[in-house]
């Protein structure tokens, strides 16, 4: 990427913005504000309040710029399609665990073979629009270590949070452990999975439809 426009000048703003979302979300769980707005249980699912929903409107911002500054796509439906293939896979591999394998849905298998699935899912989505992958690759790590950091507390303090609180059927396990399977393992593998997969689709419409302008300009 040209010296005009650095990752790390790209996600700044981003950054600090999901950063206090996810402080928000984590006051207004402790605080017991509307589940609507803030879910404490298991996921924390539906939550109005999440660092999920930025992840189109962030990722289709890095494409916008990135294609008004130079760095646009080679291929406008390479961007857009290979996102959409890198989000099939794990859901793809997920249903064939569970009704082709016969895997529990809380079971280790499922999670192993969705871990593996997202890293693949992750690794095609990126073969799109490289510029635009590298920037959601550090804007996703800037996202969720933050995210990781508070679920090590919320575990260790047993905050009754959605950042502490396991989903049904998880077997009794130390707080590390328990860390390390709800907490690390699934921020870097699913949620990069999902930031790179869905930033890098609503990027793609971003950078084609820049360029579409762009040539008509021209």
């Amino acid at each position: 990427m040209a010296n005009s426009l650095s990752i790390k000048k790209l996600i700044l703003v981003p950054a600090v913005i999901t950063l206090a979302v996810t402080l928000l979300r984590l006051t207004g769980e402790l605080l017991h504000w509307s589940p609507r707005f803030f879910n404490p249980e298991a996921g924390g699912g539906g939550a109005l309040i999440g660092i999920a929903w930025l992840v189109p409107v962030f990722g289709f911002y890095f494409g916008w710029v990135l294609a008004a500054d130079g760095h646009g796509p080679a291929s406008a439906l390479k961007a857009i399609g290979y996102p959409l293939l890198g989000f099939a896979v794990p859901l793809v591999a997920g249903f064939g665990a569970i009704k082709l394998a016969g895997l529990a849905p809380q079971g280790l298998g499922l999670f192993a073979v969705l871990v593996v699935a997202s890293l693949v899912g992750a690794f095609i989505a990126f073969l799109g629009w490289s510029a635009l992958a590298r920037t959601l690759l550090a804007y996703g790590l800037a996202a969720r270590i933050p995210v990781i950091l508070v679920m090590l507390f919320a575990i260790l303090g047993d905050w009754g949070t959605h950042y502490d609180v396991a989903g049904p059927g998880t077997p009794p396990m130390t707080p590390i452990v328990k860390w390390l399977m709800i907490g690390v393992t699934p921020q870097l593998s699913a949620w990069m999975w999902f930031t790179i997969a869905v930033g890098a689709l609503f990027g793609g419409i971003a950078g084609a439809i820049k360029g579409r302008d762009a040539g008509r300009a021209a």
